[in-house]
Formats: C-alpha cells, sequence, structure tokens
C-alpha cells in the first residue's frame, strides 16, 4: 500500500516531520517556495502542513489534483480559502488549543502593560531620564475585564484575570448560562459590556458577524477611560477610530497583537500616546511552537492514515477510534444515498436521514455527509464527504437529520428519503454481523440486495415466466447475473427486482428490457 505524501510548506518544529513518518507517511520539508513553485509541486502531495506564511490560493488548490488535507498549525486560517477547498473535497484543519494557554498570557502580559504604560515608562528610563512622575497607571484590582468571546482563549484569560482579582463580563452569543456559572463570569450583551468594562480584551475569530464590532459607533459606547486589548484577529477594531479616540483621551490607553493589514508598517496608530504594540506575538513562545507542530502532525496523520477527523473547519470531527465503528454504517449510508440519487427524479428540494437502532447512538454528522456524498454524485463526478453539504447547499436541498431512541423491525437502520414531484421516495439499509451493508427496503418494497459494482433496477408487473425472460435477454447479449433479489408488494401486483452485474449494462440491452411485457421501469445503476 502506497504511503500518503504530505509537504511541510512552512518552518514548524522538525518533530511535525518525525510524527508524520512514525505514522506511516512520507513526509517532505521544503520551506521558503514561491506561490508559483508550490503550485508547480502540490499535485503529487495527499497532505499539506503549513503555518502562517503559506497562502492556500484557488491556483494552488485547482493544480493539487490528490490533495486531501491542509493542516494549519495554529489557530488562523486565514491564509487559506476554506470554501474553495471545501468545494475540492480538501479537508482542512487547525489547532485551535496548542496556543490557547500563550495567547491568554499574551493578554494578560497586555493588559497590565496598558495599565502601568510599560514600554514608554521603559524607553523613557533608558534614555538616560527619569520620568516618575509622567507615569500614573492604574491597578487591574476591583476593575472589570469585558471579555468579547467566550470560547477557549477567552475562558483562560478569564481564569487569569479573576486571579487578579478583577470582575470579568462577557460578551458571546453562544455561551450559555451554565457555561458562564461554570466560569464565574457574568455573560451581558454588547452594549452592556461596552459601558461598563474598564479593560476590554477580544477572544473572537475573524468572521462577518464581528468585523470591526469595534466599529467607531461602538468604540463610543465605552466607558470614559476604558483601556483595550486585542491578541485575536485583526480587522476586529476600527483602527482609524482607535486612534481618534486615544487622541482626544476617552480611550485611556490600547495595546494591539494584531493589525488588519500584517506586517502593519504604518499603521495610524504608530506612535500614538498610550498606545502599545507587538507584531502578532499572540503564539510565540516555544512551548506553543512545538504544540501545535506536533498536533498538526498527529491529526493530518490520522486522517490520512485512520480516517480520523479532528479540529476540521468544514465537515465533523471524527476520532480515529471511531472512525472503524462508523466506517461500515458510513458505506451503508453512501450507498443508500447513491441509490436514491440515481431513482428519484425531477426537481428534488428537500433530503431526510433516519436513523433507528444502534445507528441512532453513533454521531450522525459522518452519516449525513456519507449519504450526501453519495447522493450528490448525480450532479458531480468529484464529491466527496468534505464538499457533498456545501454542494447540496448550492442547489438549495434542505437536509433534515432524524434520529429515532425506539428501535424498529431491525437492531440498526438507515432510511434516507427525498421529496420529488410524485410524493416522497425512501429507501432502507441496515447491517448484517455488524459490517455487512444490505439494502432492505426501496420505494416502499421489501428486497434484501447487496448494492455493489453494476447493477439492474426493474420494476414490472408480477406475472410467472418474467424471470426466465429478463434471465435470457441478458444471457443472449453475454451478460452475467450476479445475485438476483426480488420484492414486491403482493402477488399479482407491482414488484422490485436488482440484478447484479459483471459489466456495465450497455444501452440497446435496457432499451430490450424495457420492451419486455410488464415492465415498467428499467434503470442501470453504478456503486
Amino acid at each position: 500500500m502506497t504511503k500518503p505524501k504530505v509537504l511541510i510548506s512552512d518552518k514548524m518544529d522538525p518533530n511535525a516531520a518525525r510524527i508524520f513518518e512514525e505514522r506511516g507517511c512520507d513526509v517532505d520539508v521544503i520551506t521558503g517556495e514561491t506561490p508559483e513553485e508550490l503550485t508547480a509541486r502540490i499535485a503529487e502531495y495527499d497532505g499539506l502542513a503549513i503555518r502562517s506564511s503559506t497562502k492556500v490560493t484557488p491556483a494552488i488548490l485547482d493544480a493539487a489534483t490528490n490533495l486531501k488535507v491542509i493542516g494549519r498549525a495554529g489557530i488562523g486560517v486565514d491564509n487559506v480559502d476554506i470554501p474553495y477547498a471545501s468545494g475540492k473535497g480538501v479537508v482542512v484543519m487547525n489547532t485551535p488549543f496548542g496556543n490557547s494557554i500563550t495567547t491568554a498570557e499574551h493578554a494578560i502580559a497586555l493588559i497590565m502593560a496598558v495599565a502601568r504604560q510599560i514600554p514608554a515608562a521603559d524607553r523613557r528610563t533608558q534614555a538616560g531620564e527619569w520620568p516618575k512622575s509622567d507615569f500614573m497607571g492604574v491597578e487591574v484590582t476591583g476593575k472589570t475585564l469585558g471579555l468579547i468571546g467566550a470560547g477557549n482563549i477567552g475562558s483562560i484569560v478569564a481564569s487569569r484575570a479573576q486571579g487578579l482579582k478583577m470582575k470579568v463580563i462577557a460578551f458571546d452569543p453562544f455561551l450559555t448560562p451554565e457555561r458562564a456559572v461554570e466560569l464565574g463570569i457574568e455573560k451581558v450583551d454588547l452594549d452592556t459590556l461596552l459601558a461598563r468594562a474598564d479593560f476590554i480584551t477580544l477572544h473572537t475569530p475573524l468572521t462577518d458577524e464581528t468585523r470591526n464590532i469595534l466599529s467607531r459607533e461602538n468604540l463610543g459606547k465605552t466607558k470614559p477611560g476604558v483601556r483595550i486589548v486585542n491578541c485575536a484577529r485583526g480587522g476586529l477594531i476600527d483602527e482609524a477610530a482607535l486612534k481618534d479616540l486615544l487622541d482626544n483621551g476617552h480611550v485611556a490607553g490600547a495595546a494591539l497583537d494584531v493589525f488588519a493589514t500584517e506586517p502593519a508598517k504604518d499603521s495610524p496608530l504608530f506612535g500614538t500616546p498610550g498606545f502599545i504594540s507587538t507584531p502578532h506575538l499572540g503564539a510565540s513562545t516555544t512551548e506553543a511552537q512545538v504544540n501545535v507542530a506536533l498536533q498538526v502532525a498527529e491529526q493530518m496523520a490520522d486522517y490520512l492514515v485512520n480516517g480520523g477527523v479532528t479540529n476540521a473547519l468544514n465537515m465533523p470531527s471524527l476520532s480515529a477510534e471511531e472512525a472503524p465503528k462508523l466506517k461500515p454504517y458510513m458505506g451503508l449510508a453512501e450507498s443508500l444515498g447513491s441509490l436514491v440519487g440515481q431513482l428519484a427524479h425531477g426537481n428534488l428540494t428537500e433530503i431526510s436521514i433516519e436513523r433507528e437502532g444502534a445507528a441512532a447512538e453513533l454521531s450522525g454528522k459522518p452519516i449525513e455527509g456519507a449519504v450526501l456524498a453519495g447522493f450528490m454524485r448525480r450532479y458531480s463526478d468529484t464529491v466527496n464527504m468534505v464538499n457533498a453539504p456545501y454542494l447540496a447547499k448550492e442547489r438549495g436541498l434542505d437536509v433534515r437529520s432524524i434520529r429515532h431512541e425506539k428501535e424498529g423491525a431491525y437492531n440498526t437502520l438507515i432510511r434516507v428519503t427525498v421529496g420529488t414531484e410524485q410524493g416522497d421516495r425512501s429507501v432502507a439499509g441496515t447491517l448484517f454481523g455488524s459490517d455487512a451493508p444490505r439494502l432492505v427496503e426501496i420505494f416502499g418494497v421489501r428486497i434484501e440486495a447487496e448494492l455493489d459494482g453494476h447493477m439492474l433496477y426493474i420494476v414490472n408487473q408480477d406475472a410467472p415466466g418474467f424471470i426466465g425472460r429478463i434471465g435470457t435477454l441478458l444471457g443472449e447479449h453475454g451478460i452475467n447475473i450476479g445475485t438476483f433479489n426480488l420484492g414486491r408488494r403482493e402477488a399479482g401486483g407491482e414488484a422490485v427486482l436488482l440484478l447484479s452485474v459483471d459489466q456495465p449494462i450497455p444501452a440497446e440491452v435496457v432499451k430490450a428490457a424495457c420492451d419486455l411485457e410488464g415492465v415498467k421501469t428499467v434503470m442501470p445503476l453504478a456503486f
């Protein structure tokens, strides 16, 4: 079996390459290449490990014909075109926890620096002055710290701030009341935070919702004398407005580790009294650099070798331990999605995925992704679990996932239903012996069949002699039948026949089958 091949294109801890090799990957470390050089090289790799220097653009992704996963050693993925990667079926991972403590500590350090004006005092002292009376600071003890974002890093900042005897409030739409109580912080809306906070720190990703969250308008709502720290992402603060408010004294101090444009060579904030800057040092500690490099190598290798998905930004997580257990279910789900996609015609606007029994106890997102991967093959021959949800969304498909706790006729069952102009069309399958996928129902007709290879689906009137006629027809055209699976609603009524054959069925044979007496539908299938 060929080993997956990984390219490390940015400088990172050398132990990352060792981990890739130990876990069954071949790895090349080639850093500092131009975009053109990387574009020319990328086609031979299954994985790409990066930090912030490599920019993964559509041009690179178009050239990356074998690429399966991109791993960012760090949190921010601004340098990866995630929607385009998703459309190409490439998993994008980051390491959101490897530098959390380091970034949180840097935020606390900047809080202390801006409270006591340490950089300016240092510069003037080293210049031979003794400007003791010019630097009247404030204590942080008893002050209110406002967190914009109370996720992993924000919660660490809250803990450290509480150790400094600060009161912590937070604005975070995803923060539950229970989690707020657990953290010992008060959840508030944004306007309340702006009005009450003595110090504000930002710990949120840059999205359409958070861009310029500290706009000129919102900065104007802050408490006079507020001090602001940003170690998250550039673009969260209106930097020109911040300068104006520093100049007029409404904002007493600000410390930025990140800027809207980086490297920040000519920010309007530079030289402004009360302003402190660092060159994106939030993750710059020895421990953090080692942690994120090792983590990204572990995550990527687990995906390439075992199918485990951790910290992916464009598909559900799936641990290396879960993957083997879910694998037969995902195979069944993909086959059912493919079957209903091939059989259901017209403008399909909705699809529901139901799980019963043992299947209901498993993670639903991977199964949903597998169903969509099979179903969306009617639209694309390059679809996989990563890009299938995006293709479904582009086509306006309403996807519903339903979990039934009660066990039905089977110990485990997955049912896929699509809405058509003729009504709902449903197929269902189970696992035999815990790992053998079987179709057990098709459009309301009970039938047991393996979905594999080339097949022929026939709906006919149940009548004596039909099986002989279809067998004769296939035999006359040199088509060997592998399996023969029958089902019917009632004697003499509508019957369903699923045949597996050893080769693709020519169009003339399909037409000849349609002309047989009693035949209503004939469709070749492929899995």
